[in-house]
């Protein structure tokens, strides 16, 4: 099964998706151009609706991770590889933003704690 959904989550489930395959995509488990399994498929496999599946994919690809490619299907897109490294970036400038401002770096990580749970 390329990702599970916990029913007993408070996360919902499109989000239980999007963000198992994001971390597969990001850490290289699931490697550029990889066929992910159709929106009925993945959804029968889970047992839940369509729809969900859909809507975690949409959201996939409109971060850049996957592609769909109409009739052929979703895949892992190379785009993905360069998401790890803008969100690097993004961390870098963040520290140094609150280095300047004088935050030691636990009330940063506070601060992206608390970011992160929205």
């Amino acid at each position: 099964m390329i990702v599970s959904v916990d029913p007993a989550s408070a996360v919902p489930p499109y989000e239980q998706v999007r963000s198992g395959l994001a971390r597969q995509i990001n850490s290289g488990a699931l490697a550029v151009g990889t066929k992910l399994p159709t929106v009925r498929g993945l959804a029968e496999e889970l047992g839940i609706a369509p729809n969900t599946i859909a809507r975690a994919y949409r959201e996939l690809e409109e971060a850049g991770l996957i592609e769909t490619r109409g009739r052929a299907g979703s895949f892992v897109a190379s785009s993905g590889d360069e998401s790890l490294s803008r969100a690097r970036e993004a961390a870098e400038t963040y520290a140094a933003v609150t280095r300047a401002l004088g935050l030691s770096g636990e009330e940063a990580l506070k601060i992206v704690r608390a970011a992160l749970a929205h």
